[in-house]
């Protein structure tokens, strides 16, 4: 179960909480859904900037609610939806199909990355 420890952040209707743990994509996701939530997914820029609090405080980049479509280059919520919001980071998203979840840096833009690798859990409520 996700402890919260005081790392919650507020973003107009949502609420932004983190265990601090780097895990997987599935592995982040699973944990969101188990705890009632949903891996966070900035739609404005204001979401974009408590996910960005939450970055900076771990020092960790984390993983994003959003997934590569079965269309090479397009992305979208983990419910399917299209992203009316984006903050990539410069010449991206790039891995052309090889890279289907998304990730924040550390200065709040967003780059493709594989869904192996171990980032932040970051969820929405």
């Amino acid at each position: 179960v996700l402890a919260l420890n005081g790392k919650i952040r507020e973003a107009g209707e949502k609420i932004l909480a983190s265990n601090g743990k780097g895990v997987d994509f599935e592995s982040a996701l699973e944990s969101c859904e188990e705890a009632g939530g949903t891996l966070a997914t900035p739609m404005n820029e204001e979401e974009n900037k408590a996910i960005l609090a939450i970055v900076k405080q771990y020092n960790q980049y984390a993983y994003l609610g959003i997934k590569e479509d079965e269309t090479s280059g397009q992305f979208k919520d983990i419910n399917g939806t299209p992203l009316n919001y984006t903050n990539w980071h410069q010449n991206e998203p790039n891995g052309k199909g090889r890279e289907n979840c998304v990730e924040m840096y550390s200065d709040g833009t967003w780059n493709d990355k594989k869904c192996n690798l171990n980032r932040l859990t970051i969820c929405e409520f």
